[in-house]
């Protein structure tokens, strides 16, 4: 029995086969032939939908929006909010993106794929705020598309005396949104993080459920991703997106489960015409295909080609409008 029983490769299904039912999906050679390598690379559906047939009378999966198994929940809504560079971010982006791509084109093996993380942090803490990259300049809203549109959004959740938790995978911006928010809307965030220790931890908890005054909690999301109730909160802030869609819905459901009487949203902040655009629209295509075959896999990005690299974050300056 498990919550989450594939999370991040098709070959962790075979592996829980192999141990309850050996030999059933064939050799791990076999499967990745048959099913692996044409359903995580190829997206065939067929495959997806053939595995499912053959595994399905072994799993026992309960999803929260089956009215069948559960009747008792709210309703749960997503938005994507598209959020626009800002001038200095702009710039910051293309610069990063120009000198990193360069370091890629002249190394191979482990270097190659350390300046590919490297590119990959950069330009989301750029996407985030300049600030979280540069560690230095202004702290203000005003710098960056996604903090302004943050504020928005809490402003209007404190003047409809809702509660709300902010994710973010970085302690750093949870300090950086911690000091955005004071200053912007005066109230204090809580904020629960992997250095907090467990006394603590669950004070801030109890704080958040019952003190009225308490509306905010930033959460690191490797933190928040399991193991907490946070139901009084009624909406929840991705800041910048997991590249797995399943410890992103780990966080959401904190406030989505049992206990939980009011309608709750989902709000997901992307920059647009960046990298994250085109991740989320990946991301969108495995939620599909993992109610076809109960998996979620994706190429290594390491193993990108030059080109594809590029053309992953590339700015599309046609799709982006750019801010003062």
């Amino acid at each position: 029995m498990t919550g989450t029983p594939i999370e991040n490769r098709l070959s962790e299904l075979w592996s829980i086969f192999d141990f309850i039912n050996p030999g059933y999906l064939g050799s791990k050679g076999e499967f990745q032939k048959n099913y692996a390598i044409p359903i995580e690379e190829l997206k065939d559906r067929d495959k997806a939908q053939r595995l499912k047939l053959i595994s399905s009378p072994f799993i026992l999966r309960r999803k929260k929006d089956d009215k069948n198994i559960i009747n008792d929940l709210p309703k749960k809504r997503t938005l994507d909010h598209l959020c626009h560079l800002k001038k200095g971010q702009a710039v910051l982006y293309g610069k990063t993106l120009k000198d990193t791509m360069a370091l890629i084109d002249s190394t191979a093996g482990m270097q190659r794929k350390g300046n590919i993380f490297k590119l990959i942090t950069s330009l989301k803490q750029i996407c985030n705020h300049p600030y979280h990259y540069l560690r230095r300049g202004t702290m203000s809203k005003d710098a960056s598309g996604k903090t302004q549109k943050l504020v928005s959004l809490i402003q209007r959740i404190i003047e409809n005396n809702e509660k709300a938790l902010i994710f973010t995978q970085y302690t750093q911006m949870g300090e950086i949104l911690r000091k955005i928010i004071r200053n912007e809307t005066g109230h204090e965030s809580l904020f629960l993080n992997g250095k907090v220790p467990r006394y603590q931890r669950d004070d801030m908890i109890s704080m958040f459920q019952y003190d009225y005054e308490k509306k905010l909690m930033i959460i690191s999301l490797k933190a928040g991703g399991a193991g907490l109730n946070l139901t009084e909160a009624t909406n929840v802030i991705h800041f910048d997106l997991w590249w797995n869609p399943a410890v992103e819905d780990q966080a959401s459901d904190r406030i989505y489960r049992i206990g939980q009487e009011e309608d709750v949203t989902i709000h997901r902040l992307i920059t647009r015409g960046t990298f994250e655009e085109k991740i989320n629209y990946i991301l969108n295509s495995k939620r599909n295909l993992v109610d076809e075959a109960l998996f979620e896999g994706e190429k290594n990005i390491c193993d990108f080609t030059y080109d594809e690299i590029e053309e992953i974050f590339s700015c599309n300056f046609e799709d982006m409008t750019i801010m003062g």
